[in-house]
This record gives structure tokens, sequence and C-alpha cells, in this order.
């Protein structure tokens, strides 16, 4: 090669360098895709002679996207320079990181399609520390978990995926700064429902909804746009201590309105009035005379409160614990002992029972006492006393005298 061919060939290395020093930290440069595996592409920035890497992340905010069906090789894209990566490629130059959704990005915040106050749809790319990261048109916003529903919601992963609309509330192109609130849009969507859900129903109805969400203290049912609440103590007959033994979300169930408050837009609901009471069915299964078994729920002055079904409890009282003289139930009884009874009596329309405890026990024998003759003689056992019958005296529309009474033989003169 003669003197001038070598003179060009420097000349040309040295355009290279030089175009090595021209690529910068946030130019916008064309790449040509070369490689493609384990999501990111090896890039060659056309004209410069150097080499870039664009990951996934780069591309798109879906983490578990394929990066194959956005990218592939010989594709030339304009992409942005984020940095230079420390370290070299093969043949020793400088290597850079660069990124596609960045500079769509950067494009959308100058064609910005919307202000402060609107309503849009916007997809949820990730949950993040303190909320949720939405994109709209390649602009990237953030939720803040208190304004993500009317709830303070811990589960946020449920929403990545999810296309939701959200008001709004801050967006500034020179601090890309594009905050957004679901809540406002989901509380009015909430009083539009509930217009429609109180204009449809009235308290006694029964109605069929969704179970939202369950809490300590009951569960929340979706009658059709707005929720109710089911207290603890409306969730069944017996003593319920965790309501999510009883249901869970997205159960379906039938419940009573027990009050309506159109201008709170609360609801109070009952489940336990929709199924059969433990009352219903007690005379069959606990009748007069029969022996059975319960609980001791509380104790009283006047006796002690058993429960022998779920939800059904009985008096013992106090004359009815033993065939000794008791005080106090307190002193031969306590609260969650069992003990075995006998129904005396049963009342289910009052929601009565009478029960006995001494009924099954062996009476006492009465002591021996003195004949006239000084002689003792034994007692028999002590047996229930029997009620006398009450006699109905004689009525006429007159009346009666003691004449009537007394008879006719009776003089009053001879008083």
């Amino acid at each position: 090669m003669d003197k001038k061919g070598n003179i060009l060939q420097m000349n040309e290395f040295e355009t290279l360098l030089n175009s090595v020093e021209d690529v910068k930290v946030r130019d916008v440069v064309k790449g040509e895709i070369l490689t493609v595996e384990n999501d990111q592409a090896t890039v060659a920035i056309v004209g410069t002679g150097v080499e870039g890497v664009l990951p996934l992340r780069e591309i798109t905010n879906e983490r578990e996207a394929d990066i194959n069906e956005f990218v592939k090789v010989g594709d030339i894209l304009d992409l942005l320079v984020i940095k230079r990566i420390v370290g070299k490629d093969s043949e020793g130059a400088n290597v850079y990181l660069l990124s596609l959704k960045r500079l769509a990005a950067d494009k959308a915040w100058t064609e910005v399609d919307v202000k402060e106050g609107d309503i849009i749809t916007v997809k949820v790319t990730r949950d993040v520390k303190g909320g949720l990261s939405v994109e709209y048109n390649g602009l990237r916003g953030f939720i803040p978990a208190s304004m993500i529903d009317t709830y303070f919601v811990k589960d946020t992963k449920k929403f990545v995926g999810q296309d939701i609309e959200a008001k709004v509330i801050e967006i500034d192109a020179t601090e890309k700064r594009f905050i957004l609130n679901r809540r406002e849009v989901v509380e009015s969507e909430a009083i539009e429902a509930r217009k429609e859900a109180f204009a449809s129903i009235n308290e006694g109805d029964v109605v069929e909804g969704t179970v939202s969400r369950v809490t300590n203290f009951g569960a929340f049912v979706d009658l059709g746009g707005v929720d109710g609440l089911v207290h603890v103590s409306e969730l069944g007959h017996g003593h319920i201590t965790k309501p999510s033994e009883v249901v869970k979300p997205g159960d379906t169930i039938n419940v009573k309105i027990l009050k309506l408050d159109e201008e709170t837009g609360r609801l109070s609901l009952s489940l336990k009035a929709t199924q059969p009471g433990p009352w219903d069915e007690v005379a069959e299964k606990a009748p007069a005379g029969s022996e059975i078994e319960g609980t001791i729920k509380r104790l009283t002055d006047f006796g002690a409160f058993v429960e022998i079904l779920p939800g059904v409890e009985g008096l013992v009282h106090v004359s009815q614990i033993s065939w000794e003289r008791v005080e106090n139930p307190k002193d031969v009884l306590k609260a969650g002992q069992t003990v075995k009874v006998k129904v005396l009596e049963v009342k289910p329309d009052e929601q009565r029972i009478s029960l006995s405890i001494k009924a099954l026990q062996e009476a006492p024998e009465r002591p021996a006492r003195q004949n006239n003759d000084g002689e003792k003689r034994d007692r028999k056992p002590r047996a229930p006393r029997q009620q006398k019958e009450s006699v109905k005296l004689p009525e006429t529309q007159e009346g009666f005298s003691l004449g009537d009474i007394l008879g006719d033989g009776f003089n009053i003169d001879e008083l």
C-alpha cells in the first residue's frame, strides 16, 4: 500500500475514534440489533463503530414478557443512550446501556394529551413500594397505596396487568411527575351505584349478594354495586368468633336487609335471618321429659342458663339445681361446666325452656319421725308436689248468693 493509502486509512481510523467520543449520555442514536438472547439484545450504534446493550427492562415494563416479541436481529431502532457501562467490548471499545422505553416516554411527555382532573384508563405494570406503577401512552405514572381503593389494600399484586380508571391529580412534564388517584373514581361510581341500589331495595327484603371481603367484625356483601355489612353477630344463630369460618370472599349468599340508611349509604344485613332458627325444631329435638346434655353459659342469682342446642339456652331455676337447698347457684355450678338436664317445659314461641338437674338425681330419704307412742317410723322419699285443681264457682248473669253456696237447708236467721 502506498503512502497515500496509509494516510487515507489513518484518517478513517481517526474519524472512527472521534465518532466514539460523539456518543454521549442522553443522545438519541440509531441502533442495529446484532443478537438477541437471555432477555438482552446486543446493538451496533450506527455510524460509531461501538456497541450497546438493550435489556428487556429497557424495552417494556412487563417483567414476564418475551424479548423476541419486541425486537429481532436486523432491526434498526431509535434508542436513548442511558450511560456508559463499566467494561469494554471484544475490541476494547466502550459499551453503552440503551433504552427504547425511556425514549418513548420522553416523546410522550412532549405530546401529553391529558390534564389534571381528567379520568383516564391506565395499565398497571408493577406493584411497587407504596403503591402501583402504571402506564399511559408511554407515560409512567404512580398511584399511591392510599389512593388505590376506598379501603386499605394489602395485596396490591392483584392489580398488576389490569386496565383501571384513575383520576389525574398531578402532571408535570418538566419534573416528569405523573400522579393518579383511583379511589376518587371508585367513590364516585359507588355513589351512583348506591342511588340505583337504594331505589330498588327496602328494609326487610331478602336479596342475593357476593361476599367482597371479610374482617374480624363481620363480612361485607356486594349487592350489585353497593356493599352492606353483615356483623359477626348476624352471621349465624350460634356464637361465632371468626367470620372467616362462616364465609369467604366470592361466596354467593342470601341476606336480609335489617337497616337501610340512604343518607350515609350504610346497609345493615343479616345472614342468620335467612336461615332456620335453632328454636324452629327444638320441640322435636328436646321435647318435654327428655334428657339432654348441655353447657352452662351463665349464672345468675335465680338459676343457671344451659345451652342444650346451638343457639338454644334453657333455665335451670335455683330450685331445680339440687334436692338440697341452694342459696346461690355459683356455690355449686360454674360457667363452662357440662351438665345433664331434664326438659320440664318447652315454649318455642316464647323461646323458653325450663330445665332441671335435680330431676335426674335420686331424691334423698326423709328423716324418720316419732309417732304418738314415741316410736320412730321411716318416711317415704319426697315426691314431686302435684298442683291442686282449682274449684270454679257457678256463675250466672245475676251472679251468685251465699245461699247458693251453703244450700237450701241453711237458714240465715238462725245465725
